[in-house]
Formats: structure tokens, C-alpha cells, sequence
């Protein structure tokens, strides 16, 4: 494989050092270490997420997925537990066995494991074929193209969206602007039972103005010119931007949905798909997510508190954001005395039913082990590896991570063979799932199962199919690239 020849042996093992030696040496430089199995094994996780994320940013090739996949596994369940083992501090009050330790640390690399073996299975299949396949189920959704006029009804259905939920919104335009905390409370205040869908309202609006200006920004221009198309846009554009600000603003909606709008929009730029581009890019990222993700809560609650900045090693031991090895430990107490729910599977494919209709739908995996551990405080995380786990055990988590890794292999290979036409949901949706992974790996599934739908399906109902994207030269589709419009978000449907 020619990828494989030309990557850099030296770039390999220069990131891996930093990633595996130098960045957790230095956030356990000041703290003595409690030795046990489990802080041993755990070695093992940060080695493995540290050295496949090196790979990741060492490749010939930009993988988003498999980027976003090892950026959290990589903080949320190397490094953050790390620390946790070495200082034997945790977020929350809850404590396990060392018995439930080493097996939740085995779990989340059970994950890891399987994960790389899917991919790994994916992109042997891929490098093995000899002669020119169908394309795939996943292949030719990710070669759909944008249609303009699709867009644009999308566009009209954002602002009509707007000005009915906005104005039927408690304090209106004003509440978008205080705190998420506020607008839970109002949204709940008359009823508990309409949470849910004052939840589902309010994402509602968010993804499809997401997706509208998104759209408008990346559609490709009609070679025989689409000026009044471009008119049009012109007008949509700054509306839709304005739209975003209010329903989309990091006071109301939660970081993680802000920063896959922000990363979304700025690695769907051509050049930040470029390989050293995007090298560069995803190493500030990774500095952000350690230095600036701790703080980023400012807005969540009414009442704010002075920002006070604390080493990393305090916040991972300190800060409920990185509880998820946490919730794996608890989650597998409580299999053990509860045991495994297959049923619970059903939850997140089948959010929309109502309680009225279905009395034993799940219940949310995060408040579950909440309320388990004894906890007032419920909205919790509740990690891939633990939510799997409940469903029927081991077997489970290693037949899900292994399913999961092979489609996001193939998910970046798609978008690599794609990489010259944009306008193709290979270059807008794998970036938008890639960043909103994270918030489907930390869970709870039953909570992210509503804006995940939204942010897969919209962009295939505003997108029509081509012909077949061949990997091939001797293809008649062509390969080279589509011009975009002189000006941003100008353009049509090629």
C-alpha cells in the first residue's frame, strides 16, 4: 500500500513519545503513584490510544474519524484514568473494588482492541481488491451530492422553523443568551413530561440551520452559471449565519454540538484536508481539548464562579466532564447485580417512542448508574464501552467497537477517494460525524440518539445520487476538482 511506504517512521515515533511518554509524565510529574494491576493495564490503554492517534497524525492521508475516535479515547479513557489510578482520585464520590477496576480498565481495552481489528479487517479489504467492485452501501450515500434547490427549501424550512420556535420560546430571543441551565428549567417548568420534547424542539431548529449554512458554503457552482441561485444565497447567508449565532451560540447549546459546528466548518476547507494542513490543525486541536475544554462550561449554569486554573492532573481527577472510566466502573457493579438487559439496545433506535406507548423503554444509561451510585446529580456520562457492556457483556462490546471500526475505516477511505469532488456528503457529513463522535462515544446513547438523527439525515434529504464515484482512473466519472464560487457560499449543483 502506498501509504503505508511513504509515512514517516521518525514522524511516527516523535508523536508517539510526546503522546505515550512526555505528555503523561508531565501530568503526573508531581504526584505520587499508587501502584495496583489496574494502573499497570492502564499503561497498556494509554500506549495503545496514544500510539494509534500517532498514527493518525503521522498518516499520508487525513482520517477524520478515526481521528475523532482516538482524540477521546485517547483523554477521556487513557489519560484522565491515568491519572485517577495513579493519585486514586475521582470526580464523584462512587468507589469500586480493585477487582471492578482492572476489569473496567480490561473493558475499555477489550473496546480499543476490537475497534483497531475492525478497522484494521476494513482497510485489508480495501487494499486487496484486485478489480473493480460495486460500490457499497456506504459508499454511494457518501457519493450523494448537494442539491441546490434542496438546500434552499431547507434554508426557508430553517427560518420558518425560527420564527415559530423562537417566538414560542419562554423570554423569546433573550433566553438563547442566558445559560442552558436557564432554558432547562423553563422548558421544564410546567411539566417534566414536556422536557423531552422542548429537548427535541429546540434540536430541531439547531441541525437543520446547521446544515443549511453549511450548505450554502460548500455547494459547488453549475458550470453553465447560476446567477440567480448565487442572488438568492447571497440574501440566505448572513440571515442563516445570524440564525446560527442564536440557536447555536456556546451559552445555550453544549460545547461539544458548538464544536463540531465550528470544526465542521473548518475542516470542510479544501486546504485543511490537506495531510501537513491537517496535521497541524489536529495537534491544536488536541492542545485545546486539554488546555481550553475544562473552562469552556462558563455559560452552562446562571450563576457563574471566577475561572480558576488548575493543572491537568486536577482537573482529570477533579472535573465530572471526565467521568467515564468512572461510570465503566460503576456500570460493571452494577451488572453484576443487576445483570444484562439485551432490551436496552432498543432504546436509542427507537428514541421517538413515547413512555405512554412503551412503559419498559430504557431509561437513559447515564442517570441509570447515576441514581445506582447514589448520586443527586444526574446528568451523567455513560461511555460506548459501559453502555454495550449492560446489553449482553464482553462479547458485546467486542462485537460493537469491532463494527464501529470498520465502518469508520471505511468512512475515511471514501472520503479519501472523494477528497477532488466536493458538493459530495463525503466531504461534508464525515467531517460533521467525525467531531460529533466524541459526544456519541462519552454517551448517554438514549440523550445524543435525537441530534444524531437529525445531523445524519438531513444531509441526505437535501442530497441527491450520482453516478458511481470510482476509485478508478479508467473511470469516465471525473476526478479533478470542482471549482467552488468566486465567493463563499455562492454556486449550484454541478
Amino acid at each position: 500500500m502506498q501509504d503505508a511506504r511513504v509515512r514517516s517512521v521518525a514522524a511516527v515515533s516523535v508523536w508517539a513519545v510526546v503522546l505515550t511518554v512526555l505528555l503523561p509524565g508531565l501530568i503526573l510529574q508531581s504526584h505520587g503513584l499508587h501502584v495496583s494491576a489496574a494502573l499497570a493495564l492502564q499503561g497498556v490503554v494509554v500506549a495503545h490510544t496514544g500510539g494509534a492517534l500517532a498514527r493518525v497524525l503521522s498518516a499520508t492521508t487525513v482520517r477524520f474519524v478515526a481521528f475523532g475516535f482516538w482524540v477521546f479515547a485517547y483523554i477521556w479513557l487513557g489519560l484522565a484514568p491515568l491519572t485517577m489510578l495513579a493519585t486514586d482520585t475521582y470526580p464523584w464520590p462512587y468507589r469500586t473494588t480493585e477487582v471492578t477496576t482492572f476489569g473496567a480498565v480490561a473493558v475499555v481495552e477489550l473496546g480499543l482492541v476490537a475497534y483497531s481489528a475492525g478497522a484494521a479487517l476494513a482497510g485489508r479489504r480495501g487494499r486487496t481488491s484486485k478489480t473493480p467492485t460495486a460500490p457499497g452501501l456506504m459508499e454511494r450515500l457518501l457519493a450523494r451530492r448537494l442539491a441546490p434547490w434542496r438546500l434552499l427549501a431547507l434554508c426557508g424550512l430553517a427560518l420558518v422553523l425560527a420564527v415559530l420556535l423562537i417566538s414560542g420560546q419562554p423570554g423569546r430571543l433573550g433566553a438563547y443568551f442566558t445559560s442552558r441551565q436557564a432554558i432547562i428549567k423553563v422548558g421544564a417548568a410546567d411539566n417534566a413530561e414536556d422536557a423531552f420534547l422542548q429537548v427535541l424542539l429546540s434540536w430541531s431548529l439547531s441541525v437543520p440551520a446547521f446544515w443549511a449554512l453549511l450548505g450554502l458554503l460548500r455547494v459547488p457552482r453549475l458550470p453553465g452559471g447560476d446567477r440567480w441561485l448565487r442572488g438568492v444565497r447571497w440574501l440566505l447567508l448572513p440571515v442563516l449565519l445570524a440564525l446560527n449565532i442564536v440557536v447555536n451560540n456556546p451559552i445555550s447549546k453544549p460545547r461539544f454540538w458548538v464544536g463540531t459546528i465550528l470544526l465542521t466548518l473548518l475542516f470542510t476547507m479544501p486546504r485543511l484536508c490537506r495531510p501537513r494542513v491537517f496535521r497541524v490543525a489536529a495537534a491544536g486541536l488536541i492542545a485545546a481539548l486539554l488546555l481550553v475544554f475544562p473552562y469552556s462550561d462558563y455559560f452552562r449554569y446562571s450563576d457563574r464562579e471566577d475561572v480558576t486554573v488548575v493543572s491537568l492532573a486536577d482537573q482529570f481527577t477533579d472535573n465530572g466532564d471526565y467521568d467515564a472510566f468512572q461510570q465503566v466502573q460503576t456500570g460493571l457493579d452494577y451488572a453484576r447485580e443487576y445483570g444484562y438487559s439485551p432490551q436496552d439496545a432498543l432504546g436509542p433506535p427507537l428514541f421517538m417512542v413515547p413512555r405512554s406507548m412503551w412503559p419498559e423503554k430504557p431509561d437513559d444509561t447515564g442517570i441509570t448508574l447515576a441514581e445506582y451510585a447514589g448520586y443527586e446529580f444526574l446528568n451523567l456520562s455513560a461511555p460506548l464501552w459501559i453502555e454495550s457492556y449492560l446489553w449482553a457483556g464482553p462479547w458485546a462490546v467486542g462485537v460493537v467497537f469491532c463494527l464501529f471500526g470498520a465502518a469508520g475505516r471505511r468512512m475515511d477511505d471514501v472520503h479519501h477517494r472523494l477528497r477532488d469532488r466536493p458538493g459530495t456528503l463525503a466531504a461534508l457529513l464525515v467531517p460533521a460525524f467525525a467531531f460529533y463522535q466524541m459526544v456519541f462515544l462519552r454517551g448517554s446513547l438514549l440523550g445524543i440518539a435525537g441530534p444524531l438523527t437529525l445531523l445524519v439525515t438531513i444531509p441526505l434529504l437535501i442530497s441527491t445520487p450520482t453516478g458511481r464515484a470510482s476509485r478508478f482512473p479508467s473511470s469516465a466519472v471525473p476526478t479533478g476538482p470542482i471549482r467552488h464560487a468566486s465567493i463563499s457560499g455562492t454556486g449550484g449543483h454541478p
